[in-house]
């Protein structure tokens, strides 16, 4: 039962991902934070736990331990911004 449910969310991903596009022009309206596109329709929670999660990845750890014991929006929207910035990371070399 578990690896069916497995496959099925597997295969959903694939077909949604090669369906949208990478990029949704400004005009079309949604949530961009550092540049990134997130979508459309998120609570203010899920939008506070994009900004920590992609801080987060950029090497500034960020997070509400308050609201992500008690947000679920807030945890989603962290993994969600941690997950989708993690190329805004910046490594200097000395």
């Amino acid at each position: 039962m578990i690896k069916s449910k497995q496959i099925l969310i597997l295969t959903s991903l694939l077909l949604l991902s090669g369906c949208s596009p990478k990029k949704v022009p400004v005009n079309e309206g949604g949530y961009y934070h550092s540049g990134v596109y997130f979508g459309t329709h998120f609570t203010d929670h899920f939008k506070r736990g994009i900004k920590d999660g992609c801080a987060t990845s950029k090497g500034k750890y960020t997070k509400s331990h308050w609201f992500f014991k008690r947000k679920k929006d807030y945890v989603d929207g962290w993994f969600l911004g941690r997950n989708r910035c993690k190329h805004l990371l910046i490594v200097e070399n000395d």
